[in-house]
């Protein structure tokens, strides 16, 4: 996350929504992120923050938002097209700071579909 390669595969099949599919990259990630935010703090990170999930990934409206790669090598919005297409077109899962959203050039801006 926020750049640094995990390189985990995530099963699709195992899921069968966008929904399911958040919640589950939240809870593989939820202890990464409390060690990056205790370590850019100096260890002084409350425990609610600490505890905070990935709420927002699939709006942008959380810290971080899910992007993917689809099989032509266009960036895209996780939950811009239907689950079925999403599952047979996409090759590789990013997790984004949602600050970083507007400096990458997403396939779905293009066909005007950016969620704000």
């Amino acid at each position: 996350m926020d750049g640094v390669p995990i390189g985990r595969k995530v099963d699709l099949k195992a899921y069968d929504s966008y929904e399911k599919l958040s919640t589950a990259v939240d809870e593989l990630f939820r202890g990464l992120l409390a060690a990056q935010r205790d370590s850019s703090a100096g260890g002084m990170v409350n425990k609610q923050e600490r505890e905070k999930a990935i709420s927002g990934e699939l709006d942008g409206s959380g810290e971080y938002t899910l992007v993917y790669e689809d099989d032509e090598g266009d960036s895209m919005l996780v939950g811009d097209v239907p689950w079925h297409m999403f599952v047979s077109t996409v090759k590789r899962l990013r997790a984004l700071k949602s600050s970083e959203l507007s400096t990458l050039s997403l396939g779905s801006n293009k066909q005007g579909k950016m969620k704000g």
